[in-house]
């Protein structure tokens, strides 16, 4: 037996390793762009969560921000309004749920379980009708004095709920929640 017998079974591993690791790198260079673009982009990622300032919105008022390509109520209500919203927790409403992206789906839709803060005076929630998709007239629209979608003739109450028309549901309020008393993160 000669000294190259003796090393032929290791030259022969080397090939086959160097091969494999060869491999499984061209193998890596060629799928990882195809694993990469799966990967939301830098704006997607950017609309995933906002900060709001909401110092300057004064009660009886709202404002509306953009997130994630939709419209989103950021409403200061009133003594008034919250009286109201409350006072219609009794109503009998076509939607019980609360749908608050920020609790258990299962929480029925009084007012409490809409509103962010527990005294209600900030409400937030999606601006577009669950009917068709249309952005509701807020302000006191409507029968109810929420809000109204023009298109298809929903109402809503001033705490978003259904009341009237052929929107299913109430307006969904999206995970919200304060970072300090004057900042909202949505998202």
């Amino acid at each position: 037996m000669s000294h190259a017998d003796d090393n032929q079974g290791s030259r022969r591993d080397f090939l086959y390793y160097a091969t494999a690791g060869t491999g499984a790198v061209a193998t890596g260079a060629a799928v990882w762009p195809l694993i990469n673009q799966m990967s939301p982009s830098a704006d997607v990622k950017a609309l995933a969560s906002i900060v709001v300032d909401i110092s300057e919105i004064e009660p009886g008022t709202q404002i509306t921000v953009k997130w994630r390509g939709k419209p989103v109520f950021i409403r200061r209500r009133t003594e008034d309004e919250i009286a109201a919203a409350r006072a219609d927790d009794s109503a009998d409403l076509p939607d019980a749920l609360a749908r608050n992206g920020n609790g258990d789906a299962t929480l029925s839709a009084d007012d409490a379980n809409r509103a962010m803060d527990e005294n209600g005076e900030w409400l937030v929630m999606m601006g577009v009708c669950t009917h068709l998709g249309c952005v509701p007239l807020g302000d006191g629209a409507g029968d109810f004095g929420g809000w109204f979608c023009p298109c298809h003739g929903s109402h809503y109450d001033a705490s978003g709920r259904i009341r009237k028309g052929p929107a299913p549901e109430n307006l969904p309020i999206p995970v919200a929640s304060f970072l300090d008393d004057a900042t909202i993160k949505l998202g």
